[in-house]
């Protein structure tokens, strides 16, 4: 009579249990799943046409919207213009039915492509040595560019080679800039230098002994921070 009498007590706590912790409440969600179509960094000669490639974005089997926004390094373009060198960055968001979010990225540059012998405009590798420390960490650094202005002067995107954008990873807010640079020879490595701040740093930077080598496609320069550091730079051409 006691094991008939238990069961059942013990079958009505186990459904109440059950019933308690579901409650309805359990589901399955299926996170944005981004397939970026093409290469993650596309790098174009200034007036390239470009198409976007775009991304497919699934959840679970279906394929679902998502929107994208461009935001340009340097220039502060929201649309990848062509003609405008920048490094450009397209991030795609997307958000399934239950309201999670998730987002893929690619980054197109602009190049305003010159020959360092008449024009000095390019996409550069850099590689820094700062207070007479070398390091691997910034050496052959992705990327510094140089664009030639309406007015004819040249503009860097860092006057210390991403010393600390680039190689200590701190982001655009921390490159060195605007520097200015005015050719009054490139043949004679003749060129007028605006000073310049450090980014979220700030202070004052100055450029000397920016000197152009053709052949081995390189430029280098020497800047002195006055927070105590001087950062001597060589910016190698990429060929595209």
């Amino acid at each position: 009579m006691k094991k008939l009498f238990i069961l059942p007590i013990l079958a009505l706590f186990f459904a109440s249990c059950s019933d308690e912790t579901t409650g309805d409440v359990s589901k399955v969600t299926n996170y944005p799943i981004f397939t970026v179509l093409g290469d993650d960094v596309i790098i174009l000669t200034k007036g390239d046409p470009f198409t976007d490639p775009g991304v497919i974005v699934m959840e679970g089997e279906n394929e679902i919207e998502y929107t994208t926004t461009i935001s340009g390094d340097f220039r502060g373009g929201t649309s990848i213009d062509t003609n405008v060198a920048d490094i450009y960055h397209i991030t795609y968001s997307a958000t399934n039915v239950d309201g999670f979010s998730g987002t893929a990225g690619r980054t197109v540059i602009v190049v305003d492509n010159g020959n360092l012998v008449n024009s000095i405009s390019g996409l550069y590798t850099s590689t820094v040595v700062r207070n007479g420390v070398v390091s691997a960490q910034y050496t052959d650094m992705e990327y510094v560019i140089i664009w030639e202005n309406a007015n004819g002067t040249y503009e860097m995107s860092d006057g210390i080679g991403g010393y600390y954008a680039i190689g200590r990873g701190y982001g655009t807010g921390y490159a060195a800039r605007p520097v200015v640079i005015t050719a009054n020879s490139i043949p004679a490595n003749d060129f007028t230098v605006t000073n310049f701040g450090v980014g979220a740093f700030g202070g004052d930077a100055e450029m000397s002994g920016l000197t152009v080598n053709p052949i081995p496609g390189t430029i280098t320069f020497s800047t002195a921070w006055d927070a105590g550091f001087t950062f001597n730079v060589t910016l190698k051409k990429v060929e595209l």
